[in-house]
């Protein structure tokens, strides 16, 4: 595990510090499960941001009836 260091800002480290203490948990760790948590929602808002896009693109639209005209001509087989 590689070491990380940054600063903070001094209300930042007190409200970290006290949840650390009313979760019973090291500062360290609860820092890595609140980003993990942080960058997996920013995935999440990339991934809705694409879809939208993708659902104003024509060609993307036209793409996806044909594979559910293809899908239906399979179930219907």
């Amino acid at each position: 595990m590689s070491t990380f260091t940054s600063s903070l800002p001094d209300d930042l480290l007190k409200l970290l510090a006290d949840k650390a203490n009313e979760l019973a948990l090291p500062k360290n760790k609860l820092i890595e499960k609140a980003l993990r948590i942080y960058l997996e929602q920013l995935n999440r808002a990339a991934y809705v941001k694409s879809y939208k896009q993708m659902s104003q693109d024509e060609d993307v639209i036209l793409l996806a009836e044909e594979g559910m005209i293809e899908y239906m001509k399979q179930l219907e087989e």
